[in-house]
């Protein structure tokens, strides 16, 4: 049965639990720049700042602006039962969420064009509810129609994907 997403619930993660969380999820951030400026050089040269130089003093305004974000989120009481997003409206918006992740990660691997047409088909039959083979009508007309734009008449080449079919094309 489904649950009906303007039904009023009480529960979901709370206002605290989310700050904490990108609080903690910012700093890595912040951290994975610094540790990575370190790498590059962030110091100063003879002829000015290294590579690093300036993305690692961003990674530290980054790490320290969380920590204080974080340090809020603990001592602040009132925000402990606020209830951020309740779980039902959570579950719609990882329903758009998740499949795009999915789809900016595919793109490397099977490239664009297979990449959207499973993501438009998959989009209308799962979360528009068409029948199947309206969306990969849909799905398939688009990828043909954006191969013919970019490929053909513009030449202008987008990715493939490292598994991609269009090479037996001349692609």
């Amino acid at each position: 049965m489904a649950e009906d997403p303007n039904r009023s619930s009480t529960s979901g993660p709370s206002t605290r639990a989310i700050e904490i969380f990108i609080a903690l999820f910012t700093f890595a951030l912040g951290a994975i720049m610094v540790f990575d400026s370190r790498r590059l050089g962030a110091g100063w040269a003879f002829d000015g700042p290294q590579p690093g130089y300036f993305p690692f003093y961003i990674g530290l305004i980054i790490c320290f602006a969380s920590l204080a974000n974080l340090a809020t989120a603990i001592v602040e009481r009132h925000q402990r039962l606020v209830v951020f997003v309740e779980w039902a409206r959570l579950r719609q918006v990882m329903k758009m969420l998740v499949p795009a992740a999915l789809f900016v990660g595919a793109i490397p691997l099977i490239g664009i064009y297979v990449a959207t047409t499973v993501y438009l088909a998959g989009f209308m039959i799962w979360v528009g509810r068409y029948a199947w083979y309206k969306g990969i009508v849909v799905g398939l007309g688009t990828s043909v129609f954006f191969f013919l734009m970019f490929e053909v008449w513009f030449k202008v080449p987008l990715p493939k994907g490292a598994y991609h079919f269009l090479r037996y094309l001349g692609y």
